[in-house]
């Protein structure tokens, strides 16, 4: 025990360090967030509502992989989502850098798929579900990803699943509190973002999200991790559906996003800049950033997903696969009808192309092999998918497209 004490210790510094936690009803600065706020849920709850569920479904299966490139490209890791499409079918490269980073995308995508099926909700920010999150995700990781170096020493330690880390760590300008300390942090973290409205809860994810990575809990997978604890909190508070991602806001602003997560490590300037330790200026300035980035991709994702302009780009790419006999006629019939109902029985794909059973079946799985079709079973009823393969033509700008 005294091995352990002294291998982790506890410099006793005071959680009052990370105030302010939020900004108060008496901050100047909440009436223009509130605003913001407000727009950002009714921007989010129209488009959810806007997309039959059918469609929902399809849509956040790609917004993984497309959360899942953004969040990895932040930490200098890139890998497309078409790769990342491919690890999902354990088609995986030879090279053993991009295989271990397609295994590295196959396991965020797994934690986030965990996050939307409710196993973190209301609870996003408890240090149980931070540490969980870390677990979940490091444990399916090649062993070489899962070392990290000492820039200074070169000495190298091995990243633990779900363990807090048990040394100093410096990252940029900010030395982090000592490890001893972090599960005071962290119940402080939880007691300040875990009973807040879900109003409240949505003004303060950019604060916790800040505060969380101002704590340091791990030795690595911080910034994925706490990426990940911002979607659960978003998909809570604003019911988003998984059908866009702020990640992608933060990669197309990494320099900003940088930039406002080191303003806000700093302490309070003035007798104007709140009353706690770190600056309430800084914090509202990244709150407002944040913010303005969540309302920038509901409206992006809702520009894609423009039931006209999407039906042109899906029909146009089924008539130019017709015309390459790649697809049987009609088949585009079944894409509009997807479009429109969200879901389709098997057994109406006959009459809709007014074809037998059997050449209907043809058409289905030749859609399906070409994975713009999915179902939960073999007698479900069918849905739109939106492969990585096809994202550049049906929904183009969502990421870019994978060099040559």
């Amino acid at each position: 025990m005294k091995a352990d004490t002294e291998a982790t210790p506890d410099r006793g510094e005071a959680t009052m360090m990370m105030e302010p936690a939020l900004l108060g009803s008496d901050s100047r600065h909440r009436g223009a967030l509130t605003d913001l706020a407000v727009d950002l849920v009714a921007k989010a709850s129209g488009f959810r509502r806007s997309l039959p569920a059918g469609i929902v479904t399809a849509l956040a299966d790609l917004v993984r992989s497309m959360n899942c490139y953004y969040s990895n490209l932040i930490e200098g890791h890139d890998t497309h989502p078409i790769d990342i499409e491919r690890a999902l079918k354990n088609d995986y490269s030879a090279d053993p850098r991009k295989r271990d980073l397609q295994i590295e995308a196959k396991a965020h995508i797994a934690v986030q798929r965990w996050i939307d099926e409710g196993h973190l909700r209301n609870r996003s920010v408890a240090a149980e579900s931070i540490i969980e999150v870390h677990r979940h995700f490091c444990a399916e990781l090649p062993d070489d990803l899962l070392w990290i170096e000492d820039p200074e020493t070169n000495e190298k330690a091995r990243v633990v699943p779900g363990e807090l880390r048990s040394r100093d760590v410096r990252v940029g300008r900010h030395i982090s509190i000592s490890p001893g300390a972090v599960p005071r942090f962290l119940a402080r973290f939880e007691q300040a973002y875990g009973k807040l409205g879900r109003a409240d809860t949505l003004l303060a994810a950019a604060a916790a999200h800040h505060r969380l990575l101002w704590i340091h809990p791990f030795l690595d997978g911080n910034g994925r991790v706490t990426r990940l604890m911002s979607h659960a909190t978003l998909l809570d508070a604003l019911d988003t559906g998984g059908i866009w991602s702020v990640s992608r806001g933060l990669a197309r602003n990494v320099a900003a996003y940088k930039n406002h997560l080191a303003e806000c490590d700093l302490q309070r300037r003035n007798d104007l800049d709140g009353r706690g330790n770190l600056s309430e200026e800084a914090l509202a300035s990244f709150t407002r950033f944040f913010l303005e980035i969540c309302v920038d991709q509901v409206s992006f994702m809702e520009g894609l997903m423009q039931p006209d302009r999407l039906r042109v780009r899906i029909l146009r790419w089924a008539e130019e696969e017709m015309r390459l006999d790649a697809f049987p006629p009609k088949t585009g019939s079944i894409l509009e009808a997807l479009l429109y109902r969200g879901a389709l029985p098997r057994g109406d794909v006959a009459g809709i192309l007014d074809v037998t059973p059997r050449h209907a079946r043809r058409v289905v799985s030749a859609l399906t092999e070409r994975g713009v079709l999915s179902s939960a079973g073999p007698r479900e009823p069918l849905v739109l998918a939106f492969p990585a393969t096809l994202a550049s033509v049906w929904m183009p700008g969502l990421f870019p497209d994978r060099p040559v």
